[in-house]
């Protein structure tokens, strides 16, 4: 089943967030090669692709696991959760429809 994983960044955390940036992908291309992430990526903390200093307020993944147990483990053992980058993590069900 597919789960939305949403992970809401604290504060002045962008320096974490960089320096845990190629572990936490590195987890992310692992899923993509076994066929279960969906999507993935950062939400800026401004209106803009780039948001420069202002950084980010937190990430979204969808992926595929076994069950919500294996989701909320999945996403409690980011980097980006053992770098303080996050400060809550939100993990639920998510049912794809379109496309």
């Amino acid at each position: 089943m597919w789960y939305v994983i949403e992970g809401y960044d604290g504060q002045d955390v962008l320096a974490a967030r960089l320096a845990a940036r190629a572990a936490h992908l590195a987890r992310l291309q692992a899923l993509q090669e076994q066929g279960r992430l969906l999507l993935a990526g950062p939400c800026p903390a401004i209106d803009a692709e780039d948001p420069g200093a202002a950084g980010f307020s937190g990430s979204v993944v969808i992926a595929s696991f076994d069950d919500l147990d294996a989701a909320r483990a999945w996403a409690g053992a980011d980097p980006y959760v053992a770098a303080g980058v996050y400060q809550r993590v939100d993990v639920r069900p998510f049912r794809k429809v379109l496309p």
